[in-house]
């Protein structure tokens, strides 16, 4: 008797749930107009969204302007101080490296647009860079093995975890939406980069092969922004102590 009343109750309470649950749907079906959000919704996110990005872009400016007084401070102590200088010189090392200091030096600028329109033709023709937008990956890649220091794309720095993907129309860099044409800016040995992207068969001859428009010039002095987006959070590598085996 035990065992079917045990049974009874567990099929009310399975019925309740499931009577709960359609009820929730139908109520989410109704509020949502099937799934779509109302324009009249949006309009408060987004100006909480536009409040948060100047507040984000006064802390970036502000930490720039600590960053800058650190910098002094630690310039100004290691002047008597052969180690602190040395750790300072370092310090400064390391962060051109992660790409979290503004730089300036010779370079190339390589200008990349798509194919010139052909005249009668359907204005909305696609985009070869779009289309083929692995190529601005190649041309990064192939830049750092060249030695490149520093590399930007439309003025977004090029860092280690920097991302290029296509995202519908746009290609995302550093999870920014860019659309052509594109300003690629590296700075390193001029020509020791030309003669690395423009060698025959090369990315530079590979782009034209697709009628895309490339323009390279030497510059004697670049000047490329720091990065400005947020650093990683390591979840899962750890710092390995020096004594550690």
């Amino acid at each position: 008797m035990k065992k079917y009343g045990g049974m009874l109750v567990v099929g009310i309470l399975a019925v309740f749930i499931g009577f709960a649950i359609s009820m929730q749907i139908a109520s989410s079906k109704n509020s949502d107009q099937g799934g779509l959000i109302p324009i009249g919704k949006l309009a408060p996110y987004q100006a909480e969204l536009e409040k948060l990005q100047i507040e984000r872009d006064k802390a970036i400016e502000d930490l720039r302007v600590l960053e800058e007084r650190i910098t002094q401070i630690e310039k100004e102590n290691a002047e008597d101080n052969t180690l602190l200088a040395g750790l300072v010189e370092d310090i400064d090392r390391y962060k051109m490296a992660a790409g979290v200091l503004d730089v300036r030096g010779p370079g190339l600028v390589i200008t990349m647009e798509d194919p010139a329109p052909i005249e009668g033709a359907e204005t909305d023709q696609y985009s070869e860079i779009m289309t083929h937008f692995e190529l601005l990956l190649s041309l990064v890649n192939r830049l750092k093995e060249a030695g490149a220091e520093a590399i930007s794309i439309n003025g977004h720095r090029v860092v280690n975890f920097t991302e290029i993907v296509l995202a519908g129309d746009n290609v995302n860099i550093n999870s920014k939406p860019t659309a052509p044409p594109y300003k690629v800016m590296a700075i390193g040995d001029p020509d020791v980069i030309e003669a690395a992207i423009t060698i025959k068969y090369g990315i530079i001859n590979t782009m034209r092969e697709y009628s895309i428009r490339v323009s390279i010039e030497k510059k004697d002095e670049l000047s490329i922004a720091r990065y400005n987006g947020s650093v990683t959070n390591f979840r899962y590598a750890q710092p390995v102590a020096a004594d550690a085996e």
